[in-house]
């Protein structure tokens, strides 16, 4: 403990603020290198699903599952980049060697998504190592970066650090509308395949490693304090050995990790029982991120089958990046007006009680998204309609001419064989067809096929008559006429819950973490995102069920885990970590308690700690 006081002195000297205020200028090099991570990783992220299915060719449940495993992964990593930080590098050169994985990865997946480049299985093996490595490197840095902002800040500057965390997620979100918007992304498939699209995205992933490295000097470093998860499991080990041997000989303890008292210091007991009571807080939280996480796949999808014409500037892809969009807007919002507003008719609203809200918003929000569901099935009522992705129309032609007819649609080429040949059905984007070349080994003509909208299935039959050649379009299935601005409530709802409960948690994790494991129980908090995706997988490849019911079944079981969650939070008793530094005044990091029959040493309870209101 010694060590790490005298370590933190030496960088806690009077660091730069921003224009007189209580912020660190360190921070903007943070903020900065967040904003650049994300604008990289949502820009192979955002059609990463459709990727999936037009390029790899798989099928629609697959890519769904493929897209969860990649989004679980991305958050069982954080895990390891905590250790990395906190028990051997620091948080400093964990977040810039694993950049270095990062922009690694994004440059084995670019190569795989290059079509030149070998056959299909080479394309599925880069792309999936690429995404292996990518989420090491996103994954890693995650907790690092959070808890290194965290770090720059004095301890009586709560108010401003709150505020950070607020900014800090709010870069992220900007990078996502960055990328969205400035790609003007309206689904083209092979976009994520473009040379152009996967160079901006090595650019800004490379852009990272140099903005955080440029503030190197502003920054407050505590070094790493030893192997902390080991000696955390060995103190616990130590601490349930100890107790089975000794149950029925010693007196009753207040706690079961007081029983490695024996041999590991007060400090270090204390520290695991704050962990502990937070990270069982933790247990309900991932069935919120189940639910978030579907935009990017069960939403996304939704999408596909709904009319995405331009109406009133509403698109696919200003839907696509709304609840980035809705973010930058809600954030400020709710800082500045519904939590003073709230605060001002006299009640409290704790964290944890933000977080229930979240929960209780985002429940609203798949309610919605099934209301839409039921109404897109009746719009596309066949079998092919509402289980096949109809992002575009399907054409065929039926040729009862005597000559082979070479038909060009768009880009598109069809061929009808004479005498009622008929074309294979192929897929066209939706727009105005008006000068359809069809060519025959003697003739060529013009026809207008007029409008091909959104999920529609057309049949045209093509006829030689005296004055040249005739046509009939037929309608097979209709277009989809459910708008995709009915998606956009949904968006509302979730991003407003995930203002209350994800902001609000990455703070509390970090304000309720000891010193030595803010980075660890920031990882706590982001295993959270990926055990809610693994739910995603368990539901989407065993559950069989409609989408409508699947929706209306997560909603049902977050208002449970919320009303879990709330009574869990009543119990939960807020604790200040940095008390401890009060308490354990002397160095006990390599001494042994010792105990003897003459004299008790009792152990410090997390209740003698000061607290706010419970929930």
């Amino acid at each position: 403990m010694q060590r790490w006081r005298l370590a933190v002195g030496k960088t806690s000297k009077d660091l730069q603020k921003l224009c007189g205020t209580n912020y660190p200028v360190s921070i903007a090099f943070i903020v900065v290198n967040e904003f650049c991570e994300r604008f990289s990783y949502y820009g192979m992220k955002a059609v990463l699903t459709l990727y999936f299915i037009h390029y790899l060719h798989w099928d629609k449940n697959l890519s769904t599952a493929v897209y969860h495993a990649f989004s679980s992964l991305c958050y069982f990593t954080p895990l390891l980049g905590a250790v990395i930080a906190d028990s051997w590098l620091g948080k400093f050169r964990t977040v810039i060697y694993l950049s270095i994985v990062y922009v690694i990865g994004h440059v084995v997946k670019s190569v795989g998504a290059i079509p030149d480049v070998g056959d299909s299985t080479v394309h599925v093996v880069l792309s999936m190592l690429g995404l292996v490595l990518i989420a090491f490197g996103t994954g890693g840095i995650k907790p690092c970066v959070a808890a290194f902002g965290g770090d720059q800040f004095d301890e009586e500057h709560t108010e401003e650090r709150r505020k950070f965390f607020s900014i800090f997620y709010m870069s992220i979100n900007a990078g996502s509308v960055l990328w969205k918007n400035g790609r003007n992304l309206v689904i083209p498939v092979d976009c994520i395949c473009e040379t152009n699209s996967s160079q901006h995205v090595i650019n800004f992933a490379s852009i990272q490693i140099v903005v955080f490295i440029a503030g190197s000097g502003l920054y407050k470093k505590s070094p790493p304090e030893g192997n902390v998860l080991v000696r955390v499991c060995k103190c616990i080990g130590f601490a349930i050995r100890n107790r089975w041997n000794n149950s029925k000989k010693s007196p009753k303890r207040s706690h079961w990790l007081d029983w490695a008292e024996e041999k590991y210091p007060k400090r270090l007991i204390q520290e695991i029982k704050m962990v502990f009571r937070v990270l069982v807080l933790y247990i309900p939280l991932p069935m919120f991120w189940a639910l978030f996480d579907q935009q990017g796949s069960r939403w996304t999808l939704q999408a596909t089958r709904m009319n995405m014409d331009f109406v009133m500037g509403v698109c696919f892809c200003v839907v696509k990046m709304l609840n980035a969009l809705l973010i930058l807007v809600f954030i400020p919002i709710f800082d500045m007006g519904v939590y003073p507003l709230i605060g001002l008719c006299r009640i409290k609203l704790t964290p944890l009680k933000k977080m229930a809200a979240g929960m209780i918003l985002a429940a609203l929000a798949f309610c919605a998204a099934t209301v839409v569901e039921i109404n897109v099935i009746v719009c596309t009522f066949s079998n092919i309609a509402s289980k096949e992705l109809l992002i575009f129309d399907f054409c065929r032609f039926i040729n009862t001419h005597t000559e082979n007819i070479n038909i060009t649609v768009g880009t598109e080429e069809f061929y009808a064989a004479a005498d009622y040949g008929i074309s294979q059905n192929i897929s066209v984007p939706r727009g105005e067809y008006n000068g359809v070349v069809c060519k025959t080994n003697s003739d060529q003509y013009l026809i207008d096929l007029g409008l091909l909208d959104f999920g529609a299935f057309y049949t045209v039959i093509l006829s030689k008559e005296s004055n040249g050649l005739t046509f009939k379009k037929m309608e097979d299935i209709q277009a989809n006429n459910i708008h995709i601005a009915w998606q956009v409530p949904q968006y509302v709802f979730i991003t407003a819950g995930e203002v209350m409960f994800s902001i609000t948690g990455l703070e509390f994790s970090y304000s309720q973490a000891p010193a030595s494991m803010k980075s660890v129980l920031q990882a706590g908090w982001l295993m959270t995102v990926a055990f809610g995706n693994v739910i995603v997988l368990i539901v989407a490849e065993g559950a069989g069920m409609e989408q409508w019911t699947e929706f209306l079944l997560f909603a049902g079981l977050l208002v449970a885990v919320s009303i879990i969650f709330s009574i869990m939070a009543y119990f939960y008793t807020y604790v200040d970590p940095d008390q401890l530094d009060k308490i354990f005044r002397e160095d006990t990091d390599d001494e042994k308690v010792e105990s003897s029959d003459g004299k008790k040493n009792e152990a410090v309870s997390l209740t003698d700690m000061p607290k706010q209101t419970k929930m």
